[in-house]
């Protein structure tokens, strides 16, 4: 979604590059090489001075891979109308409603190296330590609800560090999720994105709930979550040839589907989610990896 326009370096560049001059020559013999009425001002001698430059080359204005792995790419932007206390983890991110109980979005980086399992599953669903315990969901709240605690960043993902792992299994990272979509169809599409990490080398994830307008089932005990409609999960592989990313819907409900029944392009899951994802990409590459919802271009054992 490149709502914005970025704004170009080159003449924040070029207004360095003049007052390194001035500062070495003088506003006076400048104007004077350049050819300059000094009654034109500044922006007379940045025009001079920019046709003087050479036009920059492909090679010089191409996308890199340091520019779509610079920090901030993975995170989407902030929420405009949807409350979200933001709480960073060792081996993730979650935007966190606490209206909702749930939360908006959680966002990771997985690498082939955050694939070794150094540790084992601990199956210890805990309260989030940085809410207030009387805020804090607890894993009573899904007792007889009928409900799987889902996660939306995977156990799996987080066998790397004996931290990321416990921190995988706060309630922050965990929604209502049906039995048979979480054991089932949701669960292939974590496996599909541990195969393309260790195939690509790096990827971004981004999942959630999806709350559709409408009244929404609501289970707990002490605090009320809302059961979600719907799941998210968006894919960004910065480091293909071109760069590409694909988008995929779930409903909270029984199902046994093939992958590509569930694909979207990015684009449809912020229209759907209200969610800016990826926003930190060059406007060019963010305006064509979002529109792209080829399953074919992300192969599987």
């Amino acid at each position: 979604m490149a709502r914005r326009k970025k704004q170009k370096k080159s003449r924040g560049l070029l207004y360095t590059l003049i007052a390194v001059i001035l500062a070495c020559l003088g506003y006076e013999p400048l104007t004077r090489a350049l050819h300059v009425d000094p009654d034109q001002g500044l922006p007379a001698v940045v025009e001079a001075l920019r046709q003087r430059l050479p036009e920059p080359s492909a090679e010089t204005t191409q996308t890199t891979y340091a520019d779509l792995t610079a920090d901030g790419v993975l995170l989407p932007a902030p929420l405009k109308s949807t409350p979200e206390k933001i709480l960073v983890r060792r081996g993730y991110t979650v935007s966190y409603n606490l209206e909702h109980n749930l939360p908006n979005w959680v966002a990771w980086e997985l690498t082939p190296e955050k694939l070794v399992e150094r540790e084992s599953r601990t199956d210890k669903f805990l309260p989030d330590p940085d809410l207030p315990a009387d805020k804090a969901v607890t894993t009573d709240d899904y007792k007889r609800s009928g409900w799987d605690r889902g996660h939306m960043c995977p156990a799996a993902d987080n066998r790397w560090h004996w931290r990321a792992m416990q921190e995988s299994f706060f309630m922050t990272n965990i929604c209502p999720q049906h039995h048979n979509l979480n054991r089932g169809d949701w669960k292939e599409l974590e496996d599909a994105c541990r195969d393309w990490a260790q195939k690509e080398g790096k990827i971004y994830i981004v999942c959630g709930p999806i709350l559709y307008r409408q009244k929404h089932q609501t289970i707990g005990h002490e605090h009320r979550i809302t059961v979600p409609e719907a799941f998210f999960k968006v894919v960004l592989c910065p480091s293909s040839t071109p760069p590409r990313a694909i988008g995929f819907i779930y409903k909270n409900t029984a199902g046994n589907h093939p992958l590509d029944s569930y694909v979207n392009s990015v684009d449809q899951v912020e229209r759907i989610t209200g969610i800016d994802f990826f926003p930190a990409l060059p406007d060019e590459v963010e305006d064509r990896v979002e529109a792209e919802c080829d399953l074919s271009l992300w192969p599987m054992e």
